[in-house]
């Protein structure tokens, strides 16, 4: 099984877009505290949450979670059309 990585891309992500982690916190509806969990890996990020970050930084969720290297959202499947 891979480990949980992911909160590791969840501070690239943020970094590389010249955010903070309360700019963040503030999308999501939480804390800078309560985000800052997400990215030390003290917390599993919720689906929800993963969709709207993948959202704000024009992304996949797949990027995200590290099952893939492709930053763009070009080469991602859509699955389901709503």
């Amino acid at each position: 099984m891979k480990e949980k990585r992911y909160y590791k891309r969840l501070k690239e992500l943020r970094e590389d877009n010249d955010y903070t982690q309360e700019q963040i916190g503030k999308l999501l509806g939480i804390s800078q505290r309560g985000y800052a969990h997400y990215e030390n890996g003290d917390y599993d990020i919720t689906g929800e949450f993963l969709i709207k970050l993948a959202a704000h930084y024009n992304t996949s969720t797949d990027y995200i979670l590290e099952l893939t290297d492709d930053i763009s959202v070009q080469n991602t499947k859509v699955l389901l059309k709503i």
